[in-house]
């Protein structure tokens, strides 16, 4: 894939993501104003899209520069997307209500 199509496949990606993270939100929103708590769910799907879609750019950026065989971004790349995983799991492990 040239470097052309990869960045509107991402542009896609990103695109796809914010809308539909959207979508949800709203429609959460709405049904919740309608039957209260009733539209948790879909802020949850909406807040989780909206949080992965950059992740999701990361992982095609990492993929671009293996194709690229450009292996310091490669490597600093692949730590960015570690430190996101990381920081999610420790914010659902360590989560505590108040």
């Amino acid at each position: 894939m040239s470097d052309a199509g990869l960045e509107l496949l991402i542009g896609r990606v990103l695109r796809i993501g914010v809308t539909t993270s959207s979508i949800c939100l709203a429609a959460g929103l709405l049904l919740s104003l309608v039957v209260p708590g009733a539209g948790l769910m879909l802020l949850n799907v909406g807040i989780l899209l909206l949080i992965a879609t950059p992740a999701a750019r990361v992982v095609l950026s990492i993929v671009e520069y293996v194709i690229a065989r450009d292996w310091p971004f490669t490597l600093l790349t692949t730590i960015v997307l570690m430190e996101l995983v990381a920081g999610a799991v420790a914010a659902v492990l360590f989560h505590k209500k108040l």
